[in-house]
């Protein structure tokens, strides 16, 4: 199973060479076909709905927003988080699709191998990380970056929770593991291996 991120690093795969099951986040169904896609973002699952592209994909959004589209077949919420905190980012509507796409794929992985790509976390520079900037719910080019560090912390728990589960980041060379992502079931590899 791949899951796919908008990390600006995903741009150099050519995702409809991949055979595997496809989670995907947000904007990327603009541009390819997704087995799953995750939109928490209000405005994402609308567009999401309307979009003719993924019309057999399975499209996965926040209790919140699944009410407004119960009429909607292919509409599906989260999962829910497979542990409790007491931190704002444990909080399921502190939630980002990437980590949430990465827990659903964890939880319907028969192969118990989940890869990764897109998931680039940092910016090069100062500004935006996100193929789909510039373009409609999305931040524009010359903003600053999302800081990471709720995506970490989330991504980690699941990494965790699923130890039973291997997971490969594909990745640009001398991209830097988080601490946290540091187990033994975790994996970094080079894109170019794809």
């Amino acid at each position: 199973m791949f899951v796919f991120g908008n990390g600006e690093s995903r741009s150099r795969v050519d995702i409809e060479k991949i055979d595997d099951i496809k989670v995907g986040c947000n904007a990327i169904m603009r541009d390819f076909r997704m087995n799953h896609l995750v939109c928490v973002d209000r405005r994402m699952v609308l567009e999401a709905v309307e979009n003719k592209v993924n019309d057999h994909s399975l499209i996965y959004t926040r209790s919140e927003w699944h009410k407004h589209f119960k009429d909607h077949k292919r509409l599906r919420v989260v999962p829910d988080l497979p542990y409790v905190g007491n931190q704002r980012w444990d909080d399921p509507f502190h939630w980002g699709s990437g980590p949430y796409a990465v827990l659903l794929a964890a939880k319907l992985c028969k192969t118990r191998h989940v890869k990764l790509l897109g998931f680039d976390l940092y910016s090069k520079n100062d500004k935006v990380n996100n193929i789909y900037k510039d373009s409609a719910n999305y931040d524009s080019s010359d903003k600053r970056p999302v800081d990471p560090r709720y995506w970490i912390h989330q991504i980690s728990k699941t990494f965790e929770i699923y130890s039973n589960t291997k997971f490969t980041i594909f990745t640009e060379d001398n991209w830097q593991l988080p601490k946290s992502w540091k187990k033994s079931n975790v994996l970094v590899d080079s894109i170019s291996n794809i």
